[in-house]
């Protein structure tokens, strides 16, 4: 018996579905060979030199002749000059922006320290007008941004665009953040938790490139984690997957910023650690601790070890349930290295349900303080329709 045609309804539909597939590959990767294109997409390699040819045509794509493996090759980015995109990261204490084309090559860059009780009506202010400014610093115009991405060291409820809990990031509770700043803007703007987006930009070019299931730890003054499972960030039903610095480790333990008590986050956050040691050593700030253990200071280097078990072994139930191939660890203390990763490790070594050949690699982020706002470049840069003529 015959298969039944395909309706010329289902072949464009098809068709269609294929060309996202192509893009969407390109966009996650910033470039491949059509050969690469094939392996990722699933798709035959004559269906994607078909489908190339038809969007370098339209100006959706580019490709440039190239080698791989000592052979010809075509590879295929998103073209220059098609626009821009912009990302904004939001902690507790610092705000951090990256302008870049939609191949993720980041063209501008702005930090600033923010004060402790800042608020997000102006702070997404500050927030325009700094995007504004590097967009001028480029020689270019609003014109050309094309989406905005936004990471907040919050957990954001998707179906609303608000912070899910109040007082994790005081100021910025009750507010759709997403709507706030696309007014201010007239751009589209996606929210996420910093996190998820920390995972996410590890992930395509970083410290978890090439693993299907990794959890990425962003340790600073706040504890989250973003997942990446079978390839795939998870971000649970309601958008709030991975708020690991909200589980209880201590009962009746010190009162947490989300109002519990005893979580991971009023333990091993670097708020915490800093007061833990402050009759010790005095006032300091987390770039001092991690300078002051890295040079030798025992009081220091046992916060940051004691932070680092602490963590490792709240996080011996995380990887027994989901399995992971890697734990990165990003976020300003990050920085301290193998004084915090160390005894991560052994906890996990020492605790984890698998034998040792089984235990996850635990590495530092290869994007630093900077994988947030990178993970925000590239939400922003997926929400861009490429093909829609302009």
């Amino acid at each position: 018996m015959s298969e039944p045609r395909r309706s010329p309804g289902n072949q464009a539909s098809l068709r269609e579905a294929n060309r996202g597939r192509v893009v969407s590959a390109v966009k996650r990767h910033g470039g491949l060979t059509q050969v690469e294109l094939a392996g990722v997409t699933g798709l035959s390699p004559a269906t994607v030199s078909n489908i190339v040819k038809e969007l370098v045509a339209t100006g959706a794509l580019h490709a440039t002749p190239s080698t791989s493996s000592g052979r010809r090759a075509l590879r295929v980015t998103l073209p220059h000059g098609l626009g821009l995109v912009a990302g904004v990261h939001v902690s507790p204490r610092h705000l951090r922006l990256a302008l870049s084309d939609l191949n993720g090559t980041v063209l501008a860059e702005r930090h600033m320290p923010l004060a402790r009780d800042h608020r997000a009506d102006a702070e997404l202010d500050k927030t325009a007008l700094l995007i504004m400014d590097m967009v001028e610093s480029i020689e270019s115009s609003m014109d050309e941004v094309l989406s905005v991405g936004l990471a907040v060291a919050a957990p954001i409820d998707r179906r609303t665009g608000m912070t899910a809990r109040g007082g994790i990031l005081r100021g910025w509770d009750g507010i759709p953040l997403g709507q706030s700043l696309a007014r201010r803007m007239d751009k589209p703007v996606q929210v996420d938790n910093s996190a998820n987006l920390a995972a996410l930009a590890e992930h395509r070019s970083g410290a978890a490139r090439g693993r299907d299931t990794v959890v990425t730890l962003d340790v600073g003054n706040g504890i989250g984690v973003g997942l990446v499972l079978d390839g795939r960030l998870h971000r649970g039903h309601h958008g709030v997957a991975g708020e690991f610095g909200h589980t209880p480790v201590v009962p009746h333990g010190p009162i947490c910023r989300c109002g519990n008590r005893g979580c991971l986050e009023a333990v091993a956050g670097a708020p915490a650690v800093l007061e833990g040691i402050r009759d010790e050593v005095g006032t300091l700030k987390l770039a001092d601790l991690i300078l002051r253990a890295m040079g030798g200071d025992q009081v220091c280097m046992r916060a940051v070890a004691d932070a680092g078990h602490a963590i490792g072994t709240a996080a011996v139930g995380l990887c027994n349930v989901l399995d992971p191939e890697r734990v990165v660890v990003t976020g300003e203390f990050a920085r301290a290295g193998e004084l915090l990763l160390g005894p991560m490790r052994h906890a996990l070594e020492s605790m984890l349900i698998v034998d040792a050949d089984g235990t996850p690699d635990v590495v530092q982020g290869q994007l630093g303080e900077k994988a947030a706002v990178t993970g925000a470049l590239a939400l922003a840069i997926e929400a861009v329709d490429v093909t829609r003529p302009r």
